[in-house]
């Protein structure tokens, strides 16, 4: 039997109009290249097949601190009923021993008062490590008092370390890092007649950072001559700190400072590393973030954010990542060095259109203030003429006519 043929041409239905209609253009998203350090300081970098997994046992205070609070209160909590139930069973043995546990023992002459079941030992190992209870030790058993010797010594060294741990968590260094702040971009412009990459650093608190040192370092892939790979090649990078002092005077928020040069390298991540000791606590602490090529604004500058306002230096965080555009010459360092005229010809440039725009603008005021005294002194005129009194007014035959005379 044959196909029944559609009263509708095979061009206008809908298999034949969407081959003929044009297809939007699909776009795929770039990927992106794994960054070392995040913005927020942390290392992207996952560990894995660890076989020596016991190394971690053997410091066991380090590996409780590292670990997040969650586990760490689990473990706090089942470290102490584990131990109230060990010297439950403990105690609850001893009574049993003595025969403390038989109902017809005569008073006075048992271990531990007050201990008749696993429930009541339960208690008493409570009342051991808070340090009050109805149940109390007699003279007649020499394993009881050894016994409650060695439960304190046991709850001693758990307290130390429990507490010692929640301490050294709540007080570690990366807890100051969070009001140590860098500027989302950085910016490469001309400072002292040279290519700088620049970033701006600050501190939040007014307690200051006692010794603080920045350094900056290259993250690259490369490959040695011989053709080893080495995927995350760290280069330490020299900035004008440096040069002068290996400390920073971190009161205000500073803006670091790297001359790129011939030698320098694109395509790659700029860490920046921000050490010092806390004035407060003595502690040392370290803040860290890093720029990919994505984040690097070429021919920008940052905009001053310290003012002085009554006798007192201020500084306006609202701007602390806030840049403005700058003449800088597109090219590299290594052409900057081989042709400095470069950099002579961009300034002119970029003096002579600063001086266009300022003529402009002197202009368009001088336009605007001679627009505005015309429109005043009509004004006036006309304001004049109202209250003037009108004059009398002839008019005077002429060879062309008559002309109006005042």
């Amino acid at each position: 039997m044959l196909a029944r043929k559609s009263i509708i041409p095979e061009e206008f239905g809908l298999p034949g109009l969407a081959s003929r209609m044009p297809r939007k253009p699909v776009f795929r998203d770039r990927v992106n290249k794994a960054r070392f350090i995040a913005k927020n300081g942390s290392c992207n970098l996952a560990h894995k097949n660890i076989r020596e997994q016991g190394r971690f046992l053997q410091d066991v205070f380090t590996t409780l601190v590292d670990l997040k609070w969650r586990f760490t209160l689990v473990i706090f909590t089942t470290t102490f009923v584990s131990s109230w139930l060990l010297f439950a069973m403990t105690w609850w043995l001893v009574a049993f021993g003595h025969g403390d546990l038989d109902p017809d023992r005569e008073k006075g002459i048992e271990c531990v008062t007050n201990v008749k079941s696993f429930s009541s030992a339960f208690l008493f190992s409570i009342e051991v490590t808070i340090g009050f209870g109805a149940a109390l030790i007699t003279e007649q058993c020499s394993m009881a008092i050894a016994v409650l010797i060695i439960q304190n010594i046991v709850g001693l060294i758990i307290n130390a370390i429990m507490l010692g741990c929640i301490f050294m968590k709540t007080a570690q260094s990366n807890r100051r890092a969070e009001t140590l702040i860098f500027s989302r971009h950085a910016v490469i412009a001309v400072r002292n007649n040279r290519l700088c990459f620049m970033t701006r650093i600050g501190d939040l608190r007014k307690s200051m950072i006692i010794g603080a040192a920045v350094r900056l370092q290259v993250v690259r892939k490369t490959t040695t001559p011989e053709g080893e790979v080495i995927p995350i090649h760290q280069i330490d990078v020299q900035t004008e700190s440096v040069l002068a002092s290996n400390s920073l005077f971190l009161l205000a928020p500073l803006i670091i400072c790297h001359a790129i040069d011939k030698n320098s390298a694109g395509d790659l991540e700029v860490i920046v590393i921000l050490e010092g000791v806390v004035e407060t606590t003595g502690i040392t602490t370290q803040a860290r973030t890093s720029y990919i090529s994505e984040e690097i604004q070429w021919g920008h500058r940052f905009v001053p954010i310290v003012a002085e306002e009554e006798g007192v230096y201020s500084v306006d965080y609202s701007k602390f990542g806030n840049t403005v555009k700058v003449a800088t010459p597109r090219c590299s360092a290594r052409e900057l060095d081989e042709k400095p005229s470069i950099l002579i010809q961009t300034l002119q440039k970029s003096e002579l259109s600063h001086q266009n725009s300022l003529r402009k603008r002197n202009s368009m005021r001088r336009n605007n203030s001679m627009r505005n005294k015309g429109t005043g002194g009509g004004g006036m005129r006309r304001n004049n003429s109202a209250l003037a009194i009108p004059k009398v007014q002839f008019l005077t035959p002429t060879d062309g006519g008559a002309n109006l005379v005042t």
